[in-house]
């Protein structure tokens, strides 16, 4: 009795199959690769949210600033003071952010703020203010074994939904100490229109924690 004739594959049969395995391979390590990609963009929008919840994470807090202060170059300039801003639009809405370091330094672990030359960057959310800020305060808390701070300048921008981006400088070019002129631990400065402050009073000379306007902490 013959044997029944056997079943070849086709010519070129296992090489379509080492093709097809290969292909298969190939395709779950690109999806391995998006679901990677997937989970590690997750991840880095939940760090920023933290990052930015660092002041408070409240529901009104949504707009961000990001402020630039200018240390000057002058002998003992710097400080190891805690500093406090509080700016003010001209509808006389205003906020207060206390220990700005603390707050929303970006300069990285191990630096130090406020030194002799510095242009020290903060960022972080908060309230949003509904005009450009007009008015600021800057308060040092006079601690530390330097106390004495020289500013040149502050610049703040916000921005945030629905809204445009605000941008404002102020020319501060003064010792924030007791041991030299003016022989005060706060600078103000005023660019608001007179009238449109009338709500809140003289804000001129006025340290911010008299004026019990909203913190940020």
């Amino acid at each position: 009795m013959q044997n029944p004739p056997q079943l070849l594959p086709p010519q070129g049969f296992h090489n379509s199959m080492l093709t097809s395995r290969t292909m298969a391979t190939g395709a779950t390590k690109s999806a391995a690769l998006l679901i990677l990609f997937f989970i590690s963009s997750l991840l880095a929008c939940a760090a920023s949210d933290l990052r930015l919840s660092k002041v408070g994470g409240k529901d009104d807090e949504n707009c961000v600033y990001t402020f630039y202060i200018r240390t000057g170059t002058v002998w003992k300039g710097g400080t190891d003071s805690k500093i406090s801003v509080a700016i003010a639009g001209s509808d006389s809405v205003s906020i207060e952010i206390t220990n700005i370091e603390d707050w929303g330094g970006l300069m990285g672990e191990g630096y130090n703020y406020f030194e002799r030359g510095n242009l020290d960057i903060f960022a972080g959310r908060g309230p949003c203010l509904s005009s450009p800020p007009c008015w600021l305060n800057l308060t040092s808390d006079g601690s530390g074994e330097h106390h004495g701070w020289y500013c040149n300048y502050l610049e703040v921008t916000t921005t945030g939904p629905h809204s445009g981006c605000f941008q404002s400088q102020f020319t501060i070019e003064q010792w924030l100490a007791t041991d030299t002129s003016p022989y005060k631990l706060y600078a103000t400065r005023d660019y608001c229109p007179p009238v449109e402050l009338a709500g809140v009073g003289n804000l001129r000379d006025v340290g911010a924690v008299h004026l019990g306007i909203p913190q940020i902490e």
